[in-house]
């Protein structure tokens, strides 16, 4: 299983690495996560960082990352990348994540300006067969103006918009959008900003000439009123004994949040669009009820009360 061999992969790499360098590494990296250091020059320095980074926050980009692109596949079952460009990639979780979500072979490229992070990323993925042939590409996100890429089915871009400026930001969508030839898929932490640049982005898109497939029922404006709520969603993440040692953490788990929105072109055989409508916050329980609060295309934020009278719809709403 992919996630298997990426934690393997993940314990051999910090190997090595003295208990207090990782530990100092992971200290500032935190800073850096929660937007309290600078980002003129990359966040992983050497290699030292690459592994304390990888060992840290890998894991749960990964699941964010393959939640994303889980959300991709439910809506376009009958499609599969035959080729994958990571954007801002470093040390690969997104490529690891589409290795988890189809077992097609596809070409794989993994653009990043930090070479300790490539550097590790190659190291991770030598001994897997699904990422043994990626390709791992120095490149600059930044200088304001869009870059151009060599088209791929399948453009990713994970935890990446926030290290940028806001002019770096905007080229690297559009520069997303032109490279992809089937789909893109954004993920940003799950905070009030991740939020607004997801919707930022999403925006961007769409007026690429995409369309939303996930998680918006709708290519409308969103409904939500910036300042008072956020779009976002949380997958649980197992934390392996490496995990709680490099955080800290004695649970055996922890809670990733994160904002996300997967646009397609029409190219994409067997698309079946977005959902109808999409639960928003945790059903609330009452006698004989369920209360839904859903997104819709119209009337947009709403909440829907399901009765025992409506049956089957009431039996799964409970569920």
């Amino acid at each position: 299983m992919i996630e298997q061999e990426l934690r393997g992969a993940l314990a051999a790499a910090l190997d090595g690495v003295p208990a207090r360098q990782a530990s100092a590494a992971v200290e500032r990296l935190i800073g850096h996560y929660r937007g309290e250091t600078p980002t003129a020059a990359p966040v992983l320095r050497d290699a030292a960082d690459a592994a304390a980074y990888a060992a840290y926050r890998m894991p749960a980009t990964f699941a964010a990352a393959r939640a994303a692109l889980e959300a991709l596949a439910e809506r376009a079952p009958g499609w599969a990348p035959a080729g994958q460009l990571d954007v801002g990639g470093g040390t690969g979780a997104a490529v690891w994540a589409a290795a988890q979500v189809w077992d097609t072979a596809r070409s794989t490229v993994v653009l990043d300006w930090a070479e300790p992070a490539l550097a590790l990323g190659r190291r991770l993925a030598s001994g897997v067969d699904a990422l043994r042939g990626a390709e791992w590409r120095r490149g600059s996100l930044r200088g304001g103006t869009a870059p151009e890429w060599e088209p791929a089915d399948l453009v990713t871009v994970s935890y990446v918009l926030g290290e940028l400026a806001d002019a770096d930001r905007r080229a690297v969508v559009e520069a997303a959008a032109r490279a992809a030839r089937g789909a893109v898929v954004l993920v940003e932490p799950g905070t009030p900003d991740g939020y607004l640049r997801i919707r930022e982005a999403r925006d961007a898109l769409i007026a690429a000439g995409l369309r939303v497939l996930a998680p918006c029922p709708h290519d409308a404006a969103c409904p939500i009123v910036t300042g008072q709520d956020w779009c976002h969603f949380a997958v649980r993440v197992a934390r392996s004994s490496l995990h709680r040692r490099v955080k800290g953490g004695e649970l055996p788990y922890e809670d990733e949040k994160f904002s996300y929105v997967v646009a397609a072109r029409d190219a994409i055989p067997g698309a079946q669009g977005p959902a109808p409508a999409r639960i928003v916050r945790k059903p609330q329980l009452r006698k004989g009820q369920v209360l839904l609060d859903l997104c819709e295309p119209e009337p947009g934020l709403h909440r829907r009360t399901i009765t025992k009278r409506e049956g089957p719809t009431y039996r799964a709403a409970r569920k």
